[in-house]
């Protein structure tokens, strides 16, 4: 069970991080660790296309090693992001930067696609100021992850029966859905399901991590 929690007083103080700028550095490392969270494993390979402001200032601005520090766990203010670059090639996993020209829907844009195995993600988050972000694209789903609602996101193999199972846990513990994404990679693979609820629930966690064919649970509020 994997819990994240992320704090509004980054809107006072700004974040604690490692690099010279809290979108393009805190909000990037961020977005890369919401993205290894709902993979719910260390890729294999990821490739990183960059837009607008993001393409332009990647480097100088460390969006590169935060992108990745956060697909590899590590969080603003770890110490290893500045060489995480180098600890993601000693791991294995292989990183291709992709700076595209056309406009996006925010100019703190990234799309990651991150594959292992057969397995393949593909998450566009935007670094939205002061550390804070959004996701909004998941396997080619629009949606709009804020990380501002009490959220669970499931992986877990695309079998009969598991929406209702995850979601007669919640009606269980009086947890109202406001929204719920389904997604998957292809029939028979893994699933992914994105569920907003009214109220936290970090207690539900275990129940859903215990479910037969559930690989992966990540809360969010």
């Amino acid at each position: 069970m994997e819990q994240v929690r992320f704090c509004s007083v980054f809107d006072i103080i700004g974040p604690i991080m490692v690099g010279p700028s809290s979108s393009h550095t805190a909000g990037a490392a961020r977005i890369g660790k919401v993205v290894r969270n709902i993979f719910g494993e260390q890729p294999d390979s990821v490739d990183i296309y960059l837009y607008e402001s993001f393409a332009k200032t990647y480097r100088g601005h460390g969006t590169d090693v935060a992108l990745v520090g956060g697909l590899l766990g590590m969080d603003p203010d770890d110490p290893r992001l500045a060489d995480s670059l180098k600890i993601a090639h000693e791991s294995g996993m292989e990183v291709l930067f992709v700076p595209k020209n056309e406009k996006a829907e925010h100019p703190n844009s990234v799309k990651m696609v991150v594959t292992k195995g057969k397995r393949k993600l593909s998450v566009t988050g935007i670094s939205i100021g002061g550390g804070n972000i959004q996701i909004s694209e998941l396997n080619g789903f629009k949606i709009s992850l804020t990380m501002g609602t009490p959220t669970f996101i499931t992986v877990h193999q695309d079998v009969p029966g598991m929406i209702a199972k995850v979601t007669n846990i919640l009606s269980e513990a009086n947890a109202n859905i406001g929204t719920m994404t389904v997604t998957r990679e292809s029939k028979g693979e893994k699933a992914i399901m994105i569920i907003e609820v009214d109220e936290p629930q970090p207690g539900i966690c275990e129940k859903l991590k215990a479910l037969d064919y559930m690989d992966n649970v990540t809360y969010f509020d």
